[in-house]
Order: C-alpha cells, then sequence, then structure tokens
C-alpha cells in the first residue's frame, strides 16, 4: 500500500464515522469566497444601533460603517419580517454595481447601482451573512468584510 491509497481509506474513513457538517464547508467557502483579486477589502469600523427620530414612526435599525484606504461604505439596516432593507452610500460618491454575497452564494447576484452621491438601497435581502461588492467604472472594486445581518 502506497501513500496515496493510505490516504485514501483514512478519507473514506473519515467520510463515514464523521463527516463534516455542511454548514462548516459553507461558512469556509463564504471565508475564502470574498477573495476578488481587484476588490479592496473594507474592514467593519463601526456596528451600532440607530433610534428613530423622536415622532417617527417604524422601529430601529443598525447602523455599519466599513472602510479601506481609499474609501468608504456606510449603511443603515433595518428589520421587514425575514428580510432585510439596507440603505447607504458610498465614498467617495462614485457610480457602482452593487453585488449582494450571501453565505449560501458567495459569487453573489447584482442588487442594484449606487446614485450620483453614491447612494443606494437594497430592499429585500434575506436576513444572515452578507457581504457588498462595489464594482466601480475604472474596473476595481470595494467588498465589505462579511457581517450578520
Amino acid at each position: 500500500m502506497n501513500d496515496e491509497e493510505l490516504m485514501a481509506g483514512a478519507r473514506a474513513a473519515f467520510d463515514v464515522l464523521d463527516p463534516v457538517p455542511e454548514g462548516v464547508l459553507a461558512a469556509a467557502r463564504s471565508a475564502l469566497a470574498w477573495r476578488t483579486p481587484a476588490a479592496e477589502l473594507a474592514e467593519l469600523r463601526r456596528d451600532g444601533a440607530v433610534r428613530p427620530a423622536a415622532g417617527v414612526r417604524g422601529g430601529s435599525g443598525r447602523s455599519l460603517a466599513f472602510g479601506c484606504p481609499r474609501s468608504a461604505v456606510e449603511i443603515e439596516v433595518t428589520e421587514d419580517g425575514r428580510h432585510r432593507e439596507i440603505t447607504g452610500r458610498l465614498v467617495p460618491p462614485a457610480s457602482a454595481e452593487i453585488v449582494v454575497r450571501q453565505g449560501g452564494d458567495p459569487a453573489g447576484r447584482p442588487a442594484g447601482r449606487t446614485g450620483p452621491g453614491g447612494m443606494f438601497c437594497l430592499p429585500h435581502v434575506p436576513e444572515g451573512l452578507v457581504s457588498l461588492l462595489f464594482r466601480l467604472p475604472d474596473g476595481s472594486s470595494v467588498v465589505t468584510s462579511w457581517v450578520r445581518v
């Protein structure tokens, strides 16, 4: 028996006796999927609750700020049942395509564009792990770190 056959037998035994849970595999894939080669990672800098203004209907939200050397992303997350509405802005303002990436789908799906002032609104984002990818006109990208919304 050579080394390859021995390792194949050990791998098969572990697959039967102690398989890796699918949730762990999905989390590992998601953690590696942010690696968009041309993207600059905007890391979480602030995470806090937002209080509604006096006399305004609606619940409180959550304010998050992400930053990297050349840009920042500021968002507010509000609950809508099992979905979230994410509103925010890209700083400095730029026209960009926005891709919402989620734990089960790290490649993401196009969700919208920023407006003239870098503002955006993403309704109906399912709760869970989320990362936003902004594709800028110059071909570069900014991606936020993963957060649970």
